[in-house]
């Protein structure tokens, strides 16, 4: 037991001071934390940079006003709003798509870009297509918008709609 005690601690030390030489200078995000510790090299600085950013939730204040390190727009792709969306309401999309209508699937159909015009027709086919979009019961949030997308390709009103 005193010989795991002691290479612990002789290796621990060892461990913290590699990893602080090696972490990435600016890897923890924008935000209050980044600023805030802005200026300070290690791990220690880098946890708790990331923790503030992460508790204080002024990130996304920081990127909307271009501010707290920030830069205004271009931070989160269309798409990349998409998949985070769709993997944080999977089960409110399987709600309102069933039923086509509802709010997450008109947060969805809005983060996709659909234009007003077009919204009757996309609640309509994800509706009608239900099966097809939610093809599994422990479907993946990826899996469900490549369905989404496929059933969207084949409607000539949505097909502009769909990634590709």
């Amino acid at each position: 037991m005193k010989k795991i005690i002691m290479t612990t601690l002789l290796v621990t030390p060892l461990i913290i001071g590699m990893s602080s030489a090696m972490a990435a200078r600016d890897n923890v995000g924008c935000g209050l934390g980044s600023t805030l510790f802005d200026g300070n090299d290690g791990t220690g600085s880098q946890v708790l940079a990331v923790t503030t950013n992460g508790t204080s939730g002024n990130q996304t204040f920081g990127i909307s006003s271009g501010t707290l390190g920030c830069e205004e727009g271009g931070v989160v792709t269309a798409s990349a709003a998409v998949n985070m969306f769709a993997g944080a309401n999977l089960d409110a999309l399987s709600r309102d798509m069933s039923v086509g209508q509802g709010e997450s699937l008109a947060s969805l159909a809005q983060l996709m870009g659909i234009k007003t015009e077009d919204k009757a027709t996309f609640f309509s086919t994800v509706r009608s297509n239900y099966g097809t979009i939610f093809s599994a019961d422990d479907i993946s949030a990826g899996k469900m918008l490549d369905n989404l997308y496929q059933v969207m390709a084949q409607q000539d009103t949505l097909a502009t709609y769909a990634r590709t």
